[in-house]
């Protein structure tokens, strides 16, 4: 496995994608989606602030896709995905500040397993999907539930600045079947679940959703949520840990 991020360096002036090598991050060259190499740079985690570790077009989220959450809401697994997209105007790197909006009287997290894209998919068969895909990361599907709950609004429910926190690395060459995925509040686990309870798995959602519209290099697939979804409040410390990709901490504020 191979775990990239990407960083602001130089005080704030300088982006660069770097690739993990111990305690420190080698500084690429080139397009990780394209032609890469490792330059001589070397970096210390204290020297950089992680962005999202990828710039995606769409984000693409997949609603009720655990077994165990199903039963939890006493709902029918549902027979293909229930997708909707989150705006990249919502995302948030690691540590950052997650702000509930005005009007906002339940704030909820939802830790999800996260799939970035490598290349363009259209209509990729099943067999086929783990060659467009790039790695894994953690996400939050922050959502105002009381905006979403009268006449369904997801879009405006889950489309705020800052409700879509990603990060903090991005890991190649990961099996994403069977990972334990955790949410913690204020160290607390509210979460605990394996994504071997997903109801489509991972290479059917690329083959799926690439057969509804196309997917671009950096795209995200967040695969859903498990059991114990809550609401978080200003003060909370919210952390979404997914075993073998890592481990995503965000804060509340208003």
């Amino acid at each position: 496995m191979i775990k990239f991020a990407r960083v602001l360096c130089d005080n704030g002036r300088r982006e660069s994608w770097c690739r993990l090598n111990g305690e420190f991050l080698e500084v690429l060259v080139g397009d990780l989606f394209g032609k890469w190499g490792v330059s001589e740079e070397k970096l210390g985690s204290d020297e950089v602030r992680f962005l999202p570790p990828c710039v995606p077009t769409k984000i693409v989220c997949v609603g009720l896709n655990y077994r165990d959450h199903a039963e939890e809401l006493n709902m029918p697994v549902p027979g293909e995905p229930v997708i909707f997209l989150k705006p990249p105007s919502s995302l948030l790197g690691p540590e950052g500040v997650i702000r509930r909006p005005p009007g906002c009287s339940r704030l909820d997290y939802e830790a999800e397993l996260a799939v970035i894209m490598k290349k363009t998919a259209r209509s990729v068969p099943v067999s086929e999907a783990r060659k467009y895909i790039m790695g894994y990361t953690c996400f939050n599907d922050v959502t105002a539930r009381n905006f979403q709950e009268p006449g369904g609004q997801w879009t405006r429910a889950k489309s705020y600045d800052t409700f879509a926190p990603l990060g903090p690395v991005m890991v190649s060459g990961a099996e994403p079947d069977g990972l334990g995925i955790e949410l913690r509040l204020n160290g607390r686990v509210k979460q605990s679940s394996g994504t071997s309870e997903m109801v489509f798995g991972v290479d059917e959602l690329v083959s799926i959703i690439s057969g509804y519209m196309t997917l671009n290099p950096g795209d995200v697939i967040a695969t859903g949520t498990p059991p114990g979804v809550g609401s978080m409040a200003a003060g909370d410390t919210v952390e979404v840990v997914i075993e073998n990709i890592g481990s995503l901490r965000n804060y509340v504020a208003e």
